[in-house]
């Protein structure tokens, strides 16, 4: 018994002990509530704390909350809740995955009242956060069209459903807007495709933001802003739209494909037909090009010859210029050629008058001398033959002192009666002094 007793007081000893330590760990908020005193604490650091024992309730919070919807691969419950489906302002419908991710207030005293008012983090999520994440996600869907929304509103939507889940939702009214979408063309005359596609402005009612005089949206008042609840994060995934909304939109994109691939292709035929135009046009040029340019050879062809001809025409006149100037130059000089022949002949004639009186004057002179010389011989006869034979034989013995005088060996006279010789007689002598010149020789030979 004693021993029992021991066991039973060590496991009330630590009872009690555990029941008066709170071990709180990181990313959760802990509300401490003194069952004695109705007092509330809040601790939201990793840490140990004293409490009540026994007389005590702790209460967890997720710091970090995040609501998922649409997505089947989450973490816990609150992340497996199915898309939220909304009516677009055309009143079509569609589905929408979208995460959303909640912070909670670090203030106690916001703690406290959202403690005091949901109690727990599952009446925390399900009372508020999912809730007011839903509400909001399908009152921004109305400010939208199911064709708008699926051609391009996605980020815009986005943006509003972020900006009303922080600030509290827009004050709104029901207002017809117009918006513009894409519509089969109305048949007419000139229509060519009947798939034709135009863009239209349509009539719609939507649900619009009221603004105030400064053009700001008024809002509502936002149920997280008084817990200090913040939004941190909103994504949205693919979202999926009611079939009669698939089919319009996929008959559309069809549509519009088809139109793009006809104007393409109309746009492909009529840069063909620029192109060829073009080609024509660029043949053309080059045909007027061409014609320009054999013309303007033929013009160049014909200047040239007339500039061959104009230069040989003034070849042909400075060569007749240079002739005449030839001539002209030959009869100047000619002329002066005359003129000096005849002031050279003036010269010869006045030189030879001169000279013939220089002759005349010196024959003169001469006749006298020679007159008087003759005068002289003749007075002295004798003297003068004397002095004149004893020159003629000084002049003979000086040029014939050296020359002898052979008498020839052989004769061939005239005939008898004073015949002349004839050439017979001459052949037959000079045959003669042949045969005597050999027996000469043989005589002399032998001797």
């Amino acid at each position: 018994m004693p021993v029992v007793g021991g066991i039973l007081g060590a496991a009330a000893l630590f009872g009690l002990i555990n029941n008066s330590i709170l071990m709180t760990d990181a990313g959760y908020t802990y509300v401490h509530q003194n069952n004695v005193t109705g007092e509330l604490a809040v601790f939201n650091e990793p840490g140990i704390h004293l409490r009540m024992p026994f007389l005590s309730k702790i209460t967890q919070y997720d710091q970090v909350i995040t609501v998922s919807y649409g997505n089947t691969t989450g973490e816990d419950f609150y992340q497996r809740l199915p898309a939220i489906q909304v009516r677009f302002a055309d009143t079509y419908i569609g589905q929408i995955p979208v995460t959303f991710r909640f912070k909670l207030s670090q203030d106690p005293q916001a703690i406290i009242k959202m403690h005091r008012e949901f109690r727990n983090n599952n009446n925390l999520i399900d009372a508020l956060l999912v809730k007011n994440a839903r509400n909001v996600t399908v009152i921004t869907a109305t400010q939208y069209t199911g064709e708008e929304f699926f051609q391009g509103g996605l980020n815009q939507f986005k943006s509003k459903l972020g900006d009303q889940l922080r600030d509290g939702i827009y004050m709104t009214e029901r207002r017809q807007v117009e918006v513009e979408q894409i519509d089969l063309a109305p048949v007419g005359i000139n229509q060519t495709n009947p798939n034709q596609l135009q863009r239209t402005q349509q009539l719609v009612w939507k649900t619009v933001p009221v603004f105030d005089k400064q053009g700001s949206p008024k809002r509502q008042d936002n149920p997280l802003s008084q817990y200090g609840i913040a939004v941190t994060q909103v994504t949205i995934g693919d979202p999926k739209p009611e079939e009669q909304l698939d089919k319009l939109l996929s008959d559309k994109k069809r549509l519009v494909a088809d139109r793009i691939r006809a104007i393409q292709e109309q746009e492909t035929s009529k840069a063909q037909a620029e192109t060829e135009q073009l080609r024509k046009e660029i043949q053309r040029t080059r045909e007027v090009q061409d014609a320009q340019r054999n013309k303007e050879l033929a013009i160049i062809s014909q200047q040239k010859e007339v500039e061959v001809a104009r230069q040989i025409a003034e070849r042909e006149i400075v060569e007749v210029e240079k002739k005449k100037r030839l001539a002209e130059v030959e009869k100047e000089k000619e002329l002066a050629i005359a003129e000096a022949n005849l002031a050279i002949q003036k010269a010869n004639s006045l030189s030879a008058e001169y000279e013939a009186k220089a002759i005349l004057a010196k024959g003169r002179a001469e006749a006298e001398i020679l007159k008087a010389k003759y005068d002289a011989y003749g007075a002295n006869r004798e003297v003068y033959l004397a002095e004149l034979n004893r020159d003629v034989s000084t002049a003979l013995y000086n040029n014939l002192k050296n020359y002898q005088v052979e008498m020839p060996k052989n004769y061939f006279g005239g005939g008898e009666g004073g015949k002349m010789t004839s050439n017979l007689d001459v052949i037959t002598g000079l045959g003669a002094l042949g045969l005597l010149e050999k027996s000469d020789k043989l005589v002399a030979k032998e001797k």
